[in-house]
């Protein structure tokens, strides 16, 4: 079985490769094409948010609703990018609206 995976910038590329993740810190233009390299190898997959803001919205969705990889956005260490509204997210997938 392979590492989890972080995907994002290289401040925080460095802090989860001591913690024993893989890393890769690709530039912007590449982010989904990384993206859909490691889905299919690894366990679990954490994308920074400007790195998710990369994926189109359709695919993201997919990533973040499918049980393999469990895909989870964690925040970059600058805080430049808005984390997505988990909340709004969940009720837009069951459909359930406020």
């Amino acid at each position: 079985m392979s590492a989890p995976v972080y995907i994002g910038d290289e401040v925080s590329a460095a802090g989860f490769r001591l913690a024993g993740l893989q890393t890769h810190t690709p530039p912007a233009d590449a982010v989904l094409q990384t993206v859909e390299q490691v889905a299919r190898e690894a366990p679990l997959l954490l994308i920074s948010a400007q790195c998710a803001q990369q994926i189109p919205a359709e695919r993201l969705d997919r990533l973040l609703a499918g049980i393999n990889p469990q895909v989870v956005i964690v925040p970059d260490v600058h805080s430049h990018t808005v984390m997505p509204d988990l909340v709004s997210r969940i009720r837009r997938q069951l459909g359930v609206l406020e």
